[in-house]
């Protein structure tokens, strides 16, 4: 007898608020989307656990293991989230891919309203969903688009004109407006891959190994470090194929000392003018980075928060990987979100070093300023 109840005690379901499951409904937590279903005895519908509806009272809830005994209950899916197919944010995705395909494959631009239209959203609702999943406005997608489509067309040896017209710009007046920031140079220059124009450089050492800085007539160009001085030369020559290198001379190495110093006391400060040649997502990550104060630090999931593209991290460690300006854009400063270092392109020794300096030099700042407080 007592064998048999405590069987019984042992298979009787646990209430629901304290399933473990029921927090993970009360999270809306997207992992566990396929993994179980809930229904709701009140509203009589069955939903995913992600469900953005209105949380319902656990009293009235039933965890079922499948989809098919969700079905059983009798009650119908839940319009919301869909329970029986793609969640909603398979949906939107698939909705933005089409999106861009149908961008990509337009010859003018379409409109927003155009957009949305085709999606069967709202304007509204489509461009902050487009947003989010690839950190673009519809409008900046298409001009990345049409960015690449006039870089592509230069490489091949295109002439300028036959270029702007095959990206879908209905006048060379409107893409010369915008080609110096799209190209990071003029389209001719841009169109023999950058052959005469001047970038100086100079190698220095610091703590940290080698350090390459190379300039344009428009900044700082490249900050490179590593452990091989010549390894770097090569790694500038690779980034700009065609340009005229010319080693620095005595004021150079002067600004290349300048680097050095903040290398070795991030505290100091470096303000130069930059030469940051990117696509408009990597420019907003990449300025995004530089609104990190010396000392902190930030995930890449606050980054994609801060720019207005929350699913976008991948994308932002990318952006990371491809930045070229060590150090004056510091994607030393971002690290995972359970506050692991991560990966970064000049080591991550070399990232650790970094981020305990600074931390060290506004610990020190801030000790200095109480004690002036004091007086």
């Amino acid at each position: 007898m007592f064998i048999t109840l405590q069987r019984e005690l042992k298979s009787a379901p646990l209430p629901v608020a304290d399933d473990p499951r029921w927090g993970l409904i009360v999270r809306r937590d997207k992992s566990a989307d396929g993994k179980f279903w809930y229904s709701v005895a009140t509203t009589g519908v069955y939903c995913r656990p992600s469900c953005p509806s209105r949380r319902a009272n656990s009293r009235n809830v039933q965890l079922h293991d499948t989809l098919a005994q969700a079905k059983a209950t009798g009650f119908r899916a839940c319009r919301r989230c869909n329970p029986d197919g793609p969640s909603i944010d398979a949906g939107n995705a698939a909705m933005v891919a089409k999106a861009c395909r149908m961008i990509e494959d337009s010859e003018e631009e379409p409109s927003l309203d155009q957009l949305a239209v085709a999606a069967g959203r709202s304007p509204g609702y489509f461009h902050r969903v487009f947003r989010a999943i690839t950190g673009l406005t519809p409008k900046d997608y298409a001009a990345a688009r049409r960015a690449a489509r006039v870089r592509r067309s230069l490489e091949d040896g295109v002439s300028v004109t036959a270029a702007i017209y095959d990206a879908g710009f209905n006048s060379s007046g409107r893409f010369y407006e915008k080609s110096t920031g799209m190209l990071g140079m003029t389209p001719t220059r841009y169109r023999a891959g950058g052959a005469n124009e001047d970038i100086r450089f100079a190698v220095g050492e610091s703590s940290l190994g080698a350090i390459l800085v190379a300039s344009s007539k428009k900044g700082v160009a490249a900050i490179l470090l590593g452990d091989d001085p010549d390894a770097l030369v090569r790694d500038l020559q690779d980034r700009f194929p065609k340009a005229r290198l010319i080693g620095g001379d005595r004021d150079y190495e002067a600004l290349v000392a300048r680097v050095v110093g903040f290398v070795e006391a991030p505290a100091l400060g470096l303000d130069l003018p930059l030469d940051v040649r990117g696509t408009a997502f990597q420019q907003r990550v990449w300025q995004a980075l530089r609104d990190i104060p010396v000392g902190g630090t930030i995930s890449y999931a606050e980054i994609a928060q801060r720019i207005g593209a929350p699913k976008a991290t991948r994308a932002i460690a990318a952006a990371c990987a491809a930045n070229a300006h060590a150090i004056t854009i510091p994607c030393h400063r971002v690290i995972r979100k359970d506050g692991a270092l991560s990966g970064y392109a000049w080591g991550a020794e070399r990232k650790r070093a970094l981020l305990e300096r600074e931390a060290g030099g506004s610990m020190k700042a801030a000790d200095n300023a109480r004690r002036s407080s004091r007086g």
